[in-house]
């Protein structure tokens, strides 16, 4: 698909059929997972129980297509945004050929900033960008291309996104984006929608293969104002988007998978008329993928991918592929026509970690045994892992619900009949962007404290962008912002994100604490045998009420929870930091727009 000439051979589709239980949601997350990881592809995943009106179901397709593409990538923006960057990088190659390409995670540090420059100089930085694109592609929809080259703007992609999806902004907002915005019906959207998603697909095909799976489709007792049934109205359009696509400048290929149940393909699907099977699954001629449940063989094999997965993951490496299984005990197991859900239940049921020692009794003393082997097998080497530091703390903080702690942290601040109430994750989505990892609802001595706490390790996060989101106590709803991040990590006095401290802490009652290795590092071996508590045959509950002995006196865990100081350590703040001067670009006196882009640069 990526090499053909032939738009016709660019758009393919396949139907996969199974039965309840054989494995048809294991092998759509395989896919996904696989095409995050290696980035060999965009996923549009549109789960078909969500739409409620089948008379809307172009425009709520619209909507899913706008959202998979909200989600993060394998370069660690959102996926609008990596389709973004490729745009703009071509356009500015439009004006110099020699312009190096600029990565997703450069070019949303410095948009806003470059913007902001341009626009103290009377000029419109989307403007030139939109008009630079447009010349390697003359037939998009300029609106389109401006929307989605808004998505590198940390302020105003979430709106950008909300008018690619085909709803209504507010006048100010699409003044200031300068998209349309006209008042519509859902009905008008409904219209409109296949046109716009065909142009969407377009433009992000032609920088990425795109993957749209249709799941759960099998959905009863729904009809359109036509009479057809859900499987008939996604049948139907999935031979629309292979249509219009088909005929379309597509760049690197489009596959559109649907799964359903065999009976729904038999008695729906297959019937319908005018080649609307056909174009259902292409790929297989018209014959769909069914899943049969496993047997020897395949037994084998999943066990294989299963251990390979949980072996790579531990850094280990077994002296054979099957180990602990024997691979005669798998063949005889999977004779009896497992479903995959059914195989992986036995997997975990009878895969011993400490080998063929059997665990102790005491459910207290197979925890010890977990934490050890943990440590052994996950050693902590760096504290810039946002995301298993926050997975850590996430964890760790859940074991103390309803817990009252009172005390006195390391620096002198006071914890005074403390109780957490919950802990809530904040979305990775706009206007968060994943900055803000969780927050922690409380009451200290019957007042309401909610702290919003952002892990901000360099060189994946950027102090700036998650300051600038945690003064804003009412977006986000909190009462107390905290940054987790080493104090070995300098933050410049000069520069925009020192203001922002100073604000945070002397203004807001927010807090800068010091994440030391020592601390984090019990915590991520508690929330590591939390994932894997049924290796050691313990339970969820058993791993939190064991933990909860030690994160009860984590000075960690103490120090995010107590009332802050106003004080800012004044040794910390020094030196150049600031991502290499990414959020500070220098300005450049000059009347010519080619030479401004060079502000991208610096």
């Amino acid at each position: 698909m990526r090499n053909s000439q032939s738009t016709q051979e660019k758009v393919t589709s396949i139907a996969i059929t199974a039965q309840q239980g054989v494995g048809k949601t294991h092998i759509l997350s395989r896919i996904r997972h696989q095409l995050k990881a290696n980035g060999s592809a965009l996923f549009v995943y549109a789960g078909v129980n969500n739409y409620t009106d089948l008379n809307l179901v172009k425009y709520q397709f619209q909507q899913t297509l706008t959202d998979s593409l909200g989600n993060t990538g394998s370069q660690g923006v959102m996926q609008w945004q990596e389709v973004a960057s490729a745009m703009a990088n071509e356009g500015f190659k439009a004006i110099d050929s020699n312009f190096p390409s600029l990565s997703p995670e450069i070019l949303v540090e410095r948009f806003d900033k470059v913007y902001t420059t341009w626009l103290a100089k009377n000029k419109n930085l989307m403007n030139r960008l939109t008009k630079e694109v447009l010349k390697t592609k003359p037939n998009a929809d300029p609106y389109i291309i401006r929307a989605i080259l808004w998505t590198l703007s940390e302020t105003q992609a979430s709106f950008a996104i909300k008018w690619l999806s085909g709803d209504e902004l507010a006048n100010s907002n699409a003044e200031a984006l300068g998209l349309p915005n006209p008042t519509k019906t859902n009905q008008d959207r409904e219209a409109e929608a296949l046109k716009n998603v065909q142009q969407i697909v377009n433009l992000v095909s032609y920088y990425n293969p795109i993957v749209i799976c249709f799941d759960e489709i099998d959905v009863e007792n729904n009809c359109s104002s036509e009479g057809l049934t859900t499987p008939q109205v996604i049948a139907d359009l999935v031979k629309r988007l292979h249509d219009t696509l088909e005929q379309s400048e597509l760049g690197r290929g489009v596959v559109i998978l649907t799964v359903m149940l065999p009976d729904t393909w038999t008695d729906k699907v297959n019937l319908m008329p005018g080649g609307t099977p056909d174009r259902v699954s292409k790929y297989t001629q018209r014959k769909p993928i069914d899943l049969k449940t496993l047997n020897a063989d395949s037994m084998v094999e999943l066990a294989t991918i299963w251990l390979k997965e949980f072996y790579e993951f531990r850094n280990l490496k077994p002296h054979n592929l099957l180990y602990p299984f024997e691979e005669s005990e798998l063949r005889k197991y999977g004779k009896n026509g497992l479903t995959v859900r059914e195989a992986l239940k036995w997997f975990t049921e009878n895969f011993k970690v400490v080998g063929k020692n059997s665990l102790p009794e005491d459910p207290l003393q197979r925890f010890y045994l977990a934490l050890e082997k943990e440590s052994q097998s996950n050693p902590l080497n760096s504290l810039e892992d946002n995301h298993l530091i926050t997975c850590a703390l996430l964890f760790s903080f859940q074991t103390l619900k309803g817990e009252i702690l009172e005390g006195e942290t390391s620096s002198g601040e006071k914890l005074e009949q403390l109780k957490i109430e919950d802990v809530i994750e904040f979305s990775e989505k706009p206007p968060n962007n994943g900055y803000i990892n969780f927050k922690i609802i409380a009451y200290e001595k019957d007042n309401l404290i909610k702290i919003g706490v952002a892990v901000l390790q360099p060189p994946k996060k950027s102090i700036l962008s998650g300051l600038n989101r945690l003064i804003d106590y009412n977006k986000f709803d909190i009462t107390r912002g905290c940054i987790v991040r080493s104090y070995d990590k300098k933050i410049d006095k000069r520069g925009e994100a020192y203001k922002l401290l100073e604000h945070l802490k002397y203004n807001l009652g927010g807090e800068w604490v010091d994440l030391k290795s020592e601390e984090v590092t019990e915590l991520v071996y508690f929330y590591s045998v939390y994932h894997r508590c049924e290796d050691y045959q313990l339970t969820k509950e058993q791993v939190i009420d064991f933990s909860r002995m030690f994160t009860r006196k984590n000075p960690l865990l103490l120090e995010i929870l107590s009332s802050p100081s106003s004080h800012i350590n004044e040794e910390i703040i020094e030196g150049e930091e600031l991502l290499n001067c990414f959020l500070n670009p220098s300005s450049v006196e000059t009347t010519d727009d080619s030479e401004d882009l060079s502000e991208l640069l610096s």
